[in-house]
């Protein structure tokens, strides 16, 4: 029996989300996937509001998309995660509302445990849990007063399994999963959608911006990053999970049967991961 057209738009509609209209705030958008993130979704018809720490490269990525005059600038601070209600606040008055927030903001890691001090444990929880989970909260009234709203936030595939050089950074993702599930549990009742998206390697510079036991930056691109899936395609990959409205996206390539290991076989995946020369 053939099959119409109108029904496989029908089937299409189903199944993704139309981000026609939509404002969508996107952190750590200055580089990396936050900036792939907003030249890619500034091919779609939505607004866009950009953050991060930087205004003159949150400008410049606005000048290297598409439709800027649909695009706000808000710089702040992940670390300052007290002040997230005025944040939130300015966010919503510049078009008025906020559909989607994609928490992308945060920094890495790379020391062994025994270098590490316990600052440096301090600030990946301050800005990879705490700034998250401080803003997403700011902005959770709005989100059910609209009785609409979707959180996109990307944790790592170190969010569900663990790796060396990455102590503090895996117990913030580990910590950004456990909330984000549950706020999606309390909250289904207000129509309010969790994406969590869990990135392997991706060619950026997370590694020259991570953390080395002592605070200061590694300055420097590991081979398994260098080597990994490129930034445009992955920001692709991202943009279908979060119209699919998936509850969790694994973003990579062969690494991500990591989550596989973990869940069935846990101690293979210590011996491959402790075998393997990734840094």
């Amino acid at each position: 029996m053939a099959i119409s057209l109108d029904f496989l738009l029908l089937k299409h509609k189903l199944r993704f989300m139309d981000f026609n209209d939509k404002v969508i705030w996107i952190t750590g958008a200055s580089s990396g996937i936050g900036k792939a993130l907003a030249l890619e979704f500034s091919k779609q018809n939505c607004k866009l509001i950009l953050s991060a720490r930087r205004e003159t490269e949150l400008n410049k990525v606005k000048s290297e998309c598409n439709n800027t005059e649909a695009i706000s600038i808000l710089p702040f601070d992940l670390a300052d995660y007290s002040l997230m209600k005025p944040i939130a606040e300015k966010a919503v008055s510049f078009f008025g509302k906020v559909d989607i927030l994609v928490n992308n903001g945060g920094i890495s890691q790379r020391s062994l445990i025994v270098d590490t001090d316990i600052s440096v444990d301090k600030k990946l929880m301050e800005v990879d849990y705490l700034g998250t989970v401080a803003l997403s909260k700011a902005l959770l009234p709005h989100f059910i007063s609209n009785k609409s709203g979707h959180y996109v936030t990307v944790t790592s595939l170190m969010g569900k399994f663990g790796s060396p050089f990455r102590s503090g950074y895996c117990g913030a993702k580990h910590a950004l999963h456990g909330f984000f599930d549950v706020l999606r549990m309390e909250h289904e009742k207000d129509n309010i959608k969790v994406t969590l998206i869990c990135p392997g390697f991706v060619n950026t510079d997370v590694s020259h911006n991570a953390l080395t036991g002592d605070g200061s930056q590694l300055n420097q691109l590991d081979e398994a990053t260098e080597n990994g899936l490129p930034v445009d395609e992955f920001a692709k990959r991202m943009l279908k999970a979060i119209s699919k409205e998936k509850f969790e996206a694994y973003i990579g390539r062969k690494e991500t049967t990591g989550v596989f290991l973990k869940r069935f076989f846990p101690k293979l995946l210590h011996k491959v991961v402790t075998k393997s020369k990734v840094r």
